[in-house]
């Protein structure tokens, strides 16, 4: 392993307490936006301290789904975590690699786990949440699957040190592949941050939750780790949208440095989003993400064709 890629693998470590913080960042962002003061960026992580002191919970009749979910979805989203390309350097972990298509599937077993575990515990709530949550996966998964592979065709890859090195290449800013990737990542910002209008992460009510429901069974040490996903979950979504569809050098050091640069901006822009607009209904969300389904498969027809090649 070069010097190189060792550094960026460091920062990759260091990204898996990261993720909670860029959350953090976004409800700050939000609540200056509203007028109000809010918590400060920090606030994940004392929320992660308290309820790790805490302890488990195990509701009667719940089995090896329930007490292995949370992880089982830490694991799996860790792994994600450290492929999120920094570089073109980027190390190749051991049982991992760099490929888009196994970012995507960690996190649709990641959802999975979670489902499954709301069912173990028969909760009505709970599996309503995951309902909900697996009907947006549908879309939500599909769509960023969909980006990811239109982002592909001017690579000439799906390897994600091959993306990022792409971005930063001026003919891949001349494609509109490129181009309809980077709007239709928007989307999947917001869907898999759970944010609004697609859901709303401040909600306490049950009738209205969906990547929440699935959590209220869990307690303490299990809910601090499904906590910590949802905040990592941001990292892994705003780092693949600033490092293989946002603009960035080519070097090691300061391609990675813009790419790290990019994600408070993108954080303060999903806030933005979030402060101007309501939830929507349920039924109409599938609806907007079919829309970033459509620019994807502009930009791959567009490719297909072509055009501005």
């Amino acid at each position: 392993m070069t010097g190189t890629a060792a550094v960026l693998g460091a920062l990759s470590v260091l990204a898996l307490a990261a993720g909670p913080g860029l959350a953090g960042l976004v409800q700050t962002a939000k609540a200056r936006l509203q007028g109000r003061r809010g918590a400060d960026p920090l606030q994940p992580y004392r929320d992660l301290r308290r309820l790790w002191r805490r302890s488990v919970v195990d509701p009667e009749g719940t089995g090896a789904a329930y007490r292995t979910a949370p992880a089982v979805i830490a694991a799996v989203t860790a792994a994600a975590v450290l492929m999120v390309p920094l570089g073109a350097d980027a190390p190749r972990w051991p049982f991992l690699g760099a490929d888009a298509l196994l970012v995507v599937g960690l996190l649709a077993t990641a959802r999975m786990a979670g489902a499954v575990s709301a069912w173990d515990t028969s909760a009505a709530f709970g599996m309503m949440g995951a309902a909900r949550d697996l009907a947006y996966a549908v879309s939500g998964e599909a769509l960023l699957l969909g980006t990811l592979l239109v982002a592909a065709l001017p690579a000439g890859t799906t390897d994600l040190r091959g993306l990022w090195a792409a971005a930063a290449q001026a003919e891949t800013w001349r494609t509109p592949a490129h181009w309809a990737g980077l709007l239709a990542v928007a989307l999947v910002v917001l869907v898999e941050t759970g944010r609004q209008p697609i859901d709303n992460p401040d909600t306490h009510l049950e009738l209205t939750m969906i990547h929440e429901g699935p959590l209220l069974e869990y307690a303490g040490r299990d809910l601090a780790m499904l906590t910590w996903v949802a905040g990592a979950r941001h990292w892994i979504v705003m780092g693949l949208a600033a490092g293989v569809f946002l603009p960035h050098p080519s070097g090691a050091a300061a391609g990675a440095v813009v790419t790290v640069a990019w994600l408070p901006v993108l954080a303060a822009a999903t806030a933005l989003a979030e402060s101007s607009q309501a939830k929507m209904r349920l039924g109409r969300a599938p609806r907007l993400l079919a829309s970033g389904a459509v620019l994807t498969l502009l930009g791959a027809v567009a490719w297909a064709f072509g055009a501005g090649l």
